[in-house]
């Protein structure tokens, strides 16, 4: 299992969506009280506009979302800067904007969105590798060294008459790592509000100690330790995994340095 660190998110402000030419366009923002922290991200407005709200009405309007920020100087990774992002919700207009408005300027925990036994899906960007060769980035078989010019490099160019080009599906060297990815249905076994239940003897190897409430995730997930991760409520859950929540028994505490 994968062990995730979820300090609380701040509800920043609110977005209100229009109908427009191209799809959907923001109308309005309604931003509360900020924190100074959030001003390493953007510039903050001198008063908030919060007033303004109680004239919004929501059959004006095709969506309400949130803006949340996170609170990484809750952690011990040392980081500073917070994210900022959108935050989808459910239900109709009306009821997205009587939450949208109970929630302004508040904290949303790990427990008002999942509980154990939720499949999610983790939005993360993976391990950077740099600059890599076929061979490692894509699985090119080496050829046998008596070949011509390389070994670790495709056997064919592809086709030679119709395009006047190489084609994207021909395996080169490139970048590797560093992309945005989507884990699918992952299944959340345990939330765990007691931090001391979990932490191992001398913390965790290139992280430290968790001080938020967490949860444990089976199996792996995309990225480093330190990095962002997103989670959402599964778009196509796994069936097999539907049913009581695997019990865990025991949660080795161990230190993972030997001492």
């Amino acid at each position: 299992a994968t062990i995730i660190e979820c300090p609380p998110l701040k509800v920043a402000g609110i977005r209100f969506y229009k109908k427009g030419y191209y799809g959907k366009q923001v109308a309005t923002e309604i931003l509360g009280k900020l924190d100074k922290e959030l001003s390493r991200k953007i510039i903050l407005p001198k008063k908030p506009n919060e007033e303004k709200l109680q004239s919004l009405k929501a059959e004006d309007y095709t969506d309400v979302r949130l803006l949340v920020y996170t609170q990484p100087k809750l952690t011990g990774i040392g980081k500073k800067k917070p994210e900022l992002f959108e935050l989808g919700l459910g239900g109709s207009v009306s009821d997205k904007l009587a939450y949208a408005k109970e929630q302004l300027g508040k904290e949303l925990s790990i427990k008002d969105a999942f509980a154990e036994g939720t499949q999610v899906d983790v939005q993360a960007v993976s391990k950077g590798k740099g600059f890599q060769g076929p061979v490692k980035r894509l699985g090119v078989k080496i050829r046998q060294h008596k070949s011509e010019k390389t070994k670790r490099g495709p056997g064919s160019l592809g086709g030679w008459s119709k395009q006047g080009h190489v084609m994207y599906r021909v395996a080169f060297a490139g970048q590797m790592g560093y992309h945005q990815r989507i884990d699918y249905n992952k299944l959340i076994l345990k939330v765990c509000d007691k931090p001391e239940e979990i932490n191992k003897k001398g913390g965790f190897v290139h992280y430290g100690f968790v001080k938020n409430p967490c949860i444990l995730v089976k199996g792996s997930v995309v990225g480093t330790s330190n990095r962002l991760i997103r989670l959402t409520l599964a778009r196509n859950p796994n069936r097999k995994f539907e049913g009581p929540v695997p019990a865990i028994n025991h949660i080795s505490l161990t230190s993972q340095q030997g001492n």
